[in-house]
């Protein structure tokens, strides 16, 4: 059985829940899917200071659930739309890593032009940001966010799943889109729901990431990781433990 870990970059286990339940059922009976849930931070992300301390806990999470004695891991999921953390855990795991962004953004290009729909206006130039660092800035045409956060949206599904089809058909008839995608993990599961409402394919984020990361996982080669040539200091002991980076000398 292959193992998914899949690291809730904020402090809410009701999010991390939530993460468990959709990407279990999405992953299928032959994978376990394997939670952790930041162990410092901000109960939701929302600005770049979140962001930021958001990355540094992802790290402390892979590094807590890699520690000797754990079981084995085959593929991570970063589990924010947004994926904090996404290349430093890239250079320091030996395993395939994605994120909900990273792996949503590879399902809609494939479709052609696409936009995001998302909780929170601050998101907006962090996902801009991350898009076109990670080769998707000119499929991606354009952000349509709501002022309800996430975590307010997974609070009253049925509202948020109203006003989240209209602001996917707002995004179609304003840009032109091939696909729309449903960004956000306290979103997981509404793309479902809205999908009849909307023109064109509606993308679940988690979905999205969970079949990324079962595709990376046996087909990528393990690389031996290197070391870095500094001692952490104020980390983690699982995280100090580790000293590894995978990047070239």
């Amino acid at each position: 059985m292959r193992r998914l870990l899949l690291i809730n970059p904020n402090t809410s286990s009701t999010i991390t829940a939530l993460l468990q339940t959709h990407a279990q059922a999405a992953a299928g009976p032959q994978v376990q899917v394997v939670t952790r849930t930041a162990r410092f931070g901000a109960p939701y992300i929302a600005c770049e200071a979140s962001y930021t301390v958001a990355a540094h806990a992802t790290l402390d999470a892979w590094a807590a659930a890699m520690a000797p004695g754990q079981d084995r891991i085959d593929a991570i999921l970063i589990g924010c739309f947004g994926d904090p953390g996404l290349l430093a855990l890239r250079q320091v795991s030996p395993i395939p890593v994605t994120g909900l962004a990273e792996a949503s953004f590879m399902a809609a290009a494939a479709l052609g032009r696409f936009a995001i729909v998302t909780g929170g206006e601050r998101w907006k130039p962090i996902l801009e940001r991350l898009a076109h660092g990670l080769g998707f800035g000119e499929q991606l045409v354009g952000i349509q966010t709501v002022t309800a956060t996430g975590a307010e949206l997974a609070a009253d599904p049925l509202a948020a799943q109203v006003l989240l089809a209209h602001a996917c058909n707002e995004a179609v008839a304003r840009w032109g889109v091939q696909s729309v995608i449903l960004g956000g993990a306290g979103l997981a599961g509404m793309a479902a729901g809205i999908q009849p409402k909307v023109p064109v394919p509606v993308i679940d984020s988690v979905l999205a990431g969970v079949a990324h990361a079962l595709r990376q996982a046996p087909a990528q080669t393990l690389q031996a990781s290197k070391r870095f040539d500094f001692a952490w200091s104020g980390v983690s002991a699982e995280l100090a433990a580790t000293g590894l980076c995978s990047c070239p000398d």
